[in-house]
């Protein structure tokens, strides 16, 4: 297979990073795989630095791309525990414009950003790309001003596309994070225990498997890659455009392991933070949106069986 235009992942580890990796290789994409010590910002800031000359040297004359999967921080997090990340981007931002223009005009950078935090508090679902975007919490608004970080790059040639995700799940998930209901609830199923619920059962999300995602992700990117350098930023919805209750989900998980799960409703404040009703339609591209998707109770039970053998190999979460 002919290998295309080199292709840095940031975030290469997380959920969708590592199907946006495997997705890559499977199109003959050589993919650098960003090795970044997150913990210290300034080493961060260097590391990243590292992975853009490899991936630059490795494209030669020839376009090349960064797709930002990285992203520590969950609905819960405090604006003090995001900042972090964002200085980080903007040192990443601050590198990129010092970097030959020549370079930047060859480059496509695809932002993995969040359609549920955005329009959290927003009016007349279904939200399209454009929805003015209203935060209710840190990490919407984080996620509002990284992409207003990376949109700076497009002065100095880059093609920037901000990538609305709606509700991500598959294998892989980091089930030590607060976050991910599909994977929390298969966990739920394997440890037997109860799992608390904070909205109401009618509440609706757009879940997208990440294969398929990751793919939708690719093809995006290679749509961006044909513009002109310095063109506008793009903003593009990436969900499955068709929503569930949790009720449903509930059901869902019910058929495929032959019992309820123990679901507890409680109060919460994090149920402040959540919308009722996340539907999206993407306007955008929706060419791009043509195509077959996972079914969910198929994405939900091999999300499933990959927690279980998670859990046989290094034991308990």
């Amino acid at each position: 297979m002919t290998a295309g235009p080199p292709m840095l992942v940031v975030g290469a580890r997380g959920l969708l990073g590592s199907a946006v990796r495997r997705s890559a290789a499977a199109r003959g994409l050589p993919v650098v795989a960003a090795q970044v010590d997150w913990a210290v910002p300034d080493v961060a800031a260097r590391d990243l630095a590292r992975a853009v000359d490899q991936v630059v040297a490795l494209a030669g004359d020839g376009g090349w791309s960064v797709v930002w999967c990285a992203g520590a921080g969950v609905t819960a997090s405090t604006d003090e525990a995001l900042r972090a990340e964002t200085d980080v981007m903007r040192a990443f931002v601050a590198d990129m414009e010092s970097r030959p223009a020549e370079h930047l005009a060859r480059c496509t950078l695809f932002f993995a950003s969040s359609a549920g935090g955005l329009y959290a508090g927003a009016a007349d679902p279904p939200f399209t790309e454009l929805s003015t975007p209203a935060p209710l919490a840190a990490y919407g608004r984080a996620k509002l001003l990284a992409e207003q970080i990376f949109s700076e790059l497009s002065a100095g040639g880059v093609r920037v596309v901000l990538g609305r995700i709606s509700n991500l799940y598959g294998p892989g998930q980091n089930l030590a994070k607060p976050q991910g209901l599909i994977s929390q609830f298969c966990l739920a199923h394997h440890l037997a225990r109860p799992i608390g619920i904070y909205v109401s059962l009618d509440t609706l999300r757009d879940y997208i498997y990440v294969d398929d995602c990751a793919e939708l992700v690719l093809d995006v990117v290679a749509r961006a890659a044909s513009h002109e350098p310095g063109s506008a930023p793009v903003t593009k919805i990436l969900a499955s455009q068709s929503s569930v209750t949790i009720a449903a989900i509930i059901g869902v998980l019910r058929a495929i392991y032959k019992r309820k799960p123990q679901a507890v409703l409680a109060a919460s404040p994090l149920g402040a933070r959540q919308a009722r009703d996340l539907r999206f339609r993407s306007v955008v591209w929706p060419d791009l949106d043509e195509r077959p998707l996972t079914p969910l109770p198929v994405g939900i039970a091999v999300t499933g069986e990959d927690i279980g053998r998670s859990l046989r190999l290094r034991g308990p979460v």
